[in-house]
């Protein structure tokens, strides 16, 4: 039997231990002047969107209703619809300032489905690259980043308040 390492992940393990309470809910509750912090690049009404601070690839962001809840259960019908409107908003604003050739989504429900934050659900939307490194991190140890998270932020962050203020004035 081939063994794969993957240390970079234990920081993730270990970091998410550290949480008695709700990481998502805590940093939607956190003061706006914070979400440069916390990463939070957009506020809706019923849900918000965060850059992943543990990345698999640049932009790789998740959407988040602020409802706590593991799967769909108790979502209203107007969250739900937020939701995927907001991960729609999300694709394009992802599209529009990265220019991905595709992209990788996600819920994972439950730890035994790969979920590291399982008590609250949230979608993964990850950009992807013709040519990017894919399977690096988990056969050479490496993640290659082509461009700091910080420049990251500042550039998606920009791009969701222009199309907040352009879907205001339509």
């Amino acid at each position: 039997m081939k063994r794969l390492w993957a240390p970079w992940r234990m920081e993730y393990i270990l970091d998410e231990k550290k949480h008695d309470s709700c990481l998502f809910c805590d940093i939607s509750r956190a003061a706006k002047t914070r979400d440069k912090k916390n990463l939070i690049l957009f506020r809706g009404g019923n849900c918000f969107v965060v850059l992943n601070r543990y990345p698999y690839n640049s932009g790789h962001l998740m959407v988040v209703p602020y409802f706590h809840t593991p799967t769909f259960e108790g979502l209203s019908d107007k969250t739900l619809f937020d939701f995927i409107k907001t991960i729609d908003k999300s694709v394009a604003v992802l599209k529009n300032v990265l220019a991905p050739d595709g992209f990788n989504m996600g819920l994972n429900f439950g730890k035994v489905a790969g979920a590291g934050m399982e008590q609250h659900m949230h979608f993964h939307v990850v950009p992807r690259w013709t040519g990017d490194t894919d399977s690096m991190p988990i056969i050479s140890e490496t993640r290659v980043m082509p461009e700091h998270i910080v420049k990251t932020y500042a550039k998606l962050r920009k791009a969701f308040q222009k199309q907040d203020r352009n879907e205001a004035v339509t």
